[in-house]
């Protein structure tokens, strides 16, 4: 292999300036800024978050550094590791069809963590999320090309981390081709699909993306060396042709429930059947999902935790037939031996359609046949999962409504108000203070 270093990477993950962005790019970063706070918080609720904590504290590795939903504060590492822990905790979080994984889960922890110990502008904070997402979009498709495996997020999460806190830190050209190369060389290998079909908080891997960049850049600093990372190679300097006049980040999908995005086409199609057809749960004697060979492969269990409910196809399918919504109230701990929801699971089938087969992973599609205890038999048309980038629904207001959906048990509306105010009309505002206020509002007592 032929590298060919002469640092076009660095200086875009340097360079860029909020007034460099589109204005299309600006208000997908403002989407994207909301959405990862929600995965946040969300997920500072679980089971996950509280191992991370145990983790860092064990450790040793305590600070000056909050993080989101904890009154305990750690160290660069440490908030990097927990937050690492948080961010991909209910499967809420922002995905890229190409990568069939998550770009924003794996670096926000690393970048908002150096946000808060750099006291950077809330508007800097977005800039540098934007850099991260188009840097780490173009390594995974050159990484999952180059390896000739779909290796997830937190693969790609190693080198997004490292460009984010890179930047914020100051690192030069030439120290941050180091902490990027040796991101790139130890970057988790993450076999998604075996987290598919047998799930547990191994899942897309993030933590360990979070804690290989995070290291990357204090590896750099402590003088360890590393040399090349893929986007040097030719045949993926094509990727790097397009930095700042293409934005990935415009063509991220967004997720309103939280499972695998792989089960939110049946789920779609099966709460607008009830709404067009006036049917209950109670009145369902069968269901066949029709889908893509991968969402078929998902767990159909019934989960003994929350991991095992969101990386899961039948359990969310029959929470929302019966609870009409896939949220935190449907996959926490306490939830997942509601009889009704189980007694639902035996009432599904899934079939993989050749058709829906042939056009994944560009598109995720599925359809549904319901049939009713009456003898009424009921088929939907083909859907694709809602946020998806051609969703004429998707934008900023789509998020904020997602954001207090997803996060009513959690804050009052007004605290909610509040939040989203600073998140989308005062962008000069401190991180510190986003945080102080997020941290302040936050319910520990659900």
């Amino acid at each position: 292999m032929e590298f060919i270093t002469d640092h076009r990477t660095e200086r875009y993950i340097l360079d860029t300036k909020w007034k460099d962005l589109s204005e299309k790019a600006k208000i997908h970063i403002q989407m994207c800024g909301v959405d990862l706070m929600t995965a946040l918080i969300l997920g500072s609720y679980g089971n996950q978050f509280k191992a991370g904590q145990k983790l860092a504290q064990s450790m040793g590795l305590s600070g000056s550094i909050p993080v989101i939903g904890s009154d305990t504060r750690y160290n660069l590492l440490g908030a990097s590791i927990v937050m690492g822990h948080s961010s991909n905790s209910f499967d809420i979080d922002d995905g890229y069809r190409m990568i069939c994984g998550h770009p924003g889960t794996s670096f926000v922890a690393g970048t908002l963590a150096t946000a808060w110990d750099r006291d950077v502008s809330y508007r800097e904070y977005l800039t540098t999320l934007s850099v991260c997402y188009e840097i780490t979009i173009r390594w995974a498709l050159a990484m999952q090309d180059h390896y000739h495996f779909m290796h997830s997020t937190g693969a790609y999460g190693a080198f997004g981390t490292a460009a984010g806190m890179g930047r914020l830190m100051g690192l030069d050209e030439k120290q941050l081709n180091n902490a990027l190369s040796v991101a790139d060389f130890h970057a988790p290998m993450v076999p998604v699909m075996r987290s598919v079909e047998y799930p547990s908080m191994n899942k897309d891997g993030v933590p360990f993306g979070a804690l290989v960049g995070t290291m990357a850049v204090l590896e750099t600093l402590s003088g360890t060396t590393g040399k090349t990372h893929i986007l040097e190679l030719p045949e993926y300097r094509k990727h790097l042709d397009t930095l700042g006049n293409v934005y990935y980040g415009t063509e991220l999908y967004f997720k309103p429930y939280t499972c695998c995005r792989w089960a939110h086409q049946p789920i779609w199609a099966c709460q607008n059947m009830m709404k067009e057809h006036g049917f209950t749960f109670r009145e369902v004697d069968h269901v066949k999902i029709n889908t893509f060979g991968s969402a078929a492969r998902l767990s159909k269990i019934k989960p003994a935790s929350t991991d095992e409910a969101q990386y899961n196809i039948a359990f969310p399918v029959a929470a929302a037939l019966v609870h009409g919504d896939v949220s935190y109230s449907q996959v926490r701990e306490e939830a997942l031996t509601d009889p009704n929801v189980l007694n639902m699971m035996d009432r599904l089938e899934f079939s993989v359609d050749p058709e829906m087969e042939r056009q994944f992973p560009g598109k995720r599609l599925a359809w549904c046949e319901i049939t009713l205890k009456s003898g009424v038999r009921l088929r939907s048309r083909v859907y694709d999962a809602p946020g998806e980038p051609e969703d004429p629904e998707l934008g900023l207001d789509w998020i904020l409504k997602k954001f207090k959906r997803i996060t009513a048990l959690m804050l009052n509306e007004t605290d909610q108000d509040m939040l989203l105010d600073l998140m989308t009309r005062q962008l000069d505002t401190p991180v510190r203070v986003l945080v102080e206020k997020i941290n302040g509002s936050l319910r520990r007592d659900i």
